[in-house]
């Protein structure tokens, strides 16, 4: 006959943590730029190219596969996002940048060593801002092609040295909210972070529409060309200048400094209108 208890001190007396089935946490952080690449030609236009920073691995398992940033969450000490920031400093040498938590991965067999749950992170950032060198075992890999077709998602990324060619099958669970899972077919990445990329570019497609979150991404002054085309690398898709126009009319504010010296006629720039602006 089961125990009846008449307060909680008397049912924390008996309590025996060992009576419940234990697994552990970790924190996966995709962080995610869109800047311009690099060129030696001042009278080129810089192209806006979408990268995600990942890691190598030097240990079992899934050892010399690339992975996030990732790690395991310390009970006793932390909360999911701090141990994502700490991961996120460990494992890159990158800190103080936007983080927002993006979704929870808890497949039975994501990790071959026990039962793992992931939750993962988004982090954004404009990677040439950035003063810290990355740890020698992480690389940004620029994103190459976005292809969607009869729910079949091709993704190529590359560093410049490897190219790695994730395809990802979205099956539709629910209509009202036009929510979907996602299945790898390739499993390019360790434990399954194919589908935590797709879930994070998905995300941040759907709320550039909605929110301000692309400025976690620019520069602090930038011109509306220049804006334009992350929204474009972001979305996947070419932008009309007069949407484009009503989209950010309220987002931005024109300064009175201009960028010059790039061979091109000057342009005016602006920064982001702040709430409290």
């Amino acid at each position: 006959m089961e125990k009846v208890y008449k307060n909680e001190e008397e049912f924390l007396k008996d309590y025996n943590p060992k009576d419940f089935d234990q697994l552990s946490m970790t924190a996966d952080i995709l962080l995610i730029s869109v800047s311009s690449e690099e060129t030696s030609n001042y009278r080129k236009n810089s192209k806006k190219m979408m990268s995600i920073l990942l890691v190598k691995r030097d240990d079992f398992p899934f050892k010399d596969k690339w992975c996030l940033p990732g790690g395991f969450l310390d009970p006793n000490k932390e909360t999911l996002e701090e141990c994502a920031k700490r991961v996120l400093k460990k494992e890159t040498n990158i800190s103080n940048v936007y983080l927002e938590q993006l979704y929870t991965f808890d497949s039975l067999n994501r990790d071959p060593r026990t039962r793992v749950v992931s939750t993962s992170y988004i982090a954004l950032v404009d990677k040439n801002r950035l003063t810290e060198m990355i740890n020698p075992n992480a690389s940004w890999f620029d994103i190459i092609l976005i292809e969607e077709k009869d729910n079949i998602v091709d993704i190529s990324l590359t560093n410049g040295v490897e190219q790695l060619n994730l395809s990802i099958k979205k099956t539709l669970r629910e209509k009202t909210t036009d929510r979907y899972s996602f299945t790898s077919r390739k499993n390019v990445l360790a434990f399954d972070h194919d589908l935590v990329v797709l879930a994070g570019i998905e995300r941040l497609k759907n709320k550039v529409n909605y929110t301000d979150i692309v400025f976690n991404m620019m520069p602090e002054y930038f011109t509306l060309g220049e804006l334009q085309q992350v929204y474009e690398v972001i979305l996947n898709k070419k932008l009309l200048d007069p949407a484009f126009r009503r989209i950010i009319k309220d987002k931005v504010v024109k300064t009175d400094k201009m960028k010059t010296g790039e061979g091109h006629r000057p342009s005016v720039l602006f920064k982001y209108r702040k709430k409290n602006d």
